[in-house]
């Protein structure tokens, strides 16, 4: 792929999940050769442990197309997303999950908003069109998770992005100057970054495509980390709105 011009970088940010990461990465890997475009794998290693740490390396030397960062320690996602995205060279940039919740065709959603005109393309998850595949087991905590992010999303929407049904979709395209114009100006390194990045994008006028998906559940939290993940965003949005005031997204 030296010399070529890349029509697409996926991002995927890594932390362990070494049992799930082979056929992860399988599918990955189909994906980014079946692509008729030229198309870059970009995984960035937030600090994993050494089996899942040994199981990137050696996917990233054997196959085409990958590149692979390796955080020095723990950074978050927020983190390890915008490292992926300043080293990605595409003239569209996705990034999408690890486990794979949204089916890698689902990125061709994302693709086809951002060469229709969307300077920024996000799964949401609440549209009539979205579709959800999961255990029966799992009914309950769709109901706990539904319940909890909506009330979350609506604190987002009154507070910061009115409009924007769904922030949290861990699926979200850019054009290359959407991602060089967002991503250096981000401050949150954790999972807070989703609201701040979709506030840099609006602020600077960038048009924002809401887009159907399928999306997969295959675990579920505990209540205990639902309540700190709800303490810890509502500390984002109050650090996303304390930046603005003192014109840092400008």
């Amino acid at each position: 792929m030296a010399g070529s011009v890349i029509h697409l970088s996926v991002v995927v940010p890594v932390h362990n999940g070494a049992d799930r990461l082979p056929g992860h990465l399988e599918t990955l890997r189909q994906f980014v050769c079946a692509r008729a475009q030229p198309t870059e794998l970009i995984l960035v290693d937030d600090h994993s442990e050494p089996g899942a740490a040994r199981l990137l390396a050696d996917f990233a030397s054997s196959v085409a197309g990958v590149t692979l960062l390796r955080n020095p320690a723990n950074r978050g996602k927020g983190y390890s997303v915008a490292r992926g995205m300043s080293a990605a060279r595409g003239s569209v940039r996705v990034f999408t999950d690890a486990d794979l919740a949204y089916p890698v065709a689902e990125i061709e959603r994302v693709v086809h908003e951002l060469e229709t005109g969307s300077d920024v393309a996000i799964a949401c998850r609440v549209l009539p069109e979205s579709r959800y595949l999961m255990s029966p087991s799992f009914f309950h905590y769709l109901y706990t998770r539904h319940l909890m992010s909506r009330v979350f999303n609506r604190v987002v929407r009154l507070a910061l992005l009115p409009g924007i049904l769904d922030t949290q979709a861990g699926l979200k395209g850019f054009t290359t100057r959407a991602a060089e114009l967002i991503f250096p100006r981000l401050t949150v390194p954790g999972f807070g970054f989703d609201v701040e990045l979709l506030y840099i994008a609006r602020k600077h006028g960038l048009r924002i495509r809401q887009t159907a998906v399928h999306y997969r559940y295959e675990d579920e939290p505990s209540t205990v980390r639902f309540a700190a993940d709800a303490v810890t965003m509502l500390r984002d949005l109050a650090r996303i709105r304390w930046n603005d005031w003192r014109g840092r997204y400008g």
